[in-house]
């Protein structure tokens, strides 16, 4: 089963840990899967996402940044 929720990140963001937990409850809820990936990991991705972590992407959009709302990531993946 592939992921259909990706956390861009960065360690020691606390808005990461924050959006972590939401993306964590929401998909355990829905049985949905979720990978992570450090910008600092990759510099093209430091230098796209530096200013916006957390960036969560959904089927491999662009869903949220900063925030990540509970409802608005259900309502995304169908649930």
């Amino acid at each position: 089963m592939t992921a259909r929720v990706t956390l861009y990140s960065r360690p020691g963001c606390h808005l990461c840990d924050d959006a972590r937990a939401v993306i964590e409850a929401v998909c355990a809820e829905l049985g949905e899967r979720y990978t992570e990936v450090s910008i600092d990991d990759d510099p093209e991705l430091a230098d796209r996402f530096a200013n916006e972590i957390p960036v969560t992407f959904v089927d491999g959009r662009q869903h949220d940044f900063w925030r990540v709302s509970p409802e608005r990531l259900r309502r995304a993946l169908g649930g």
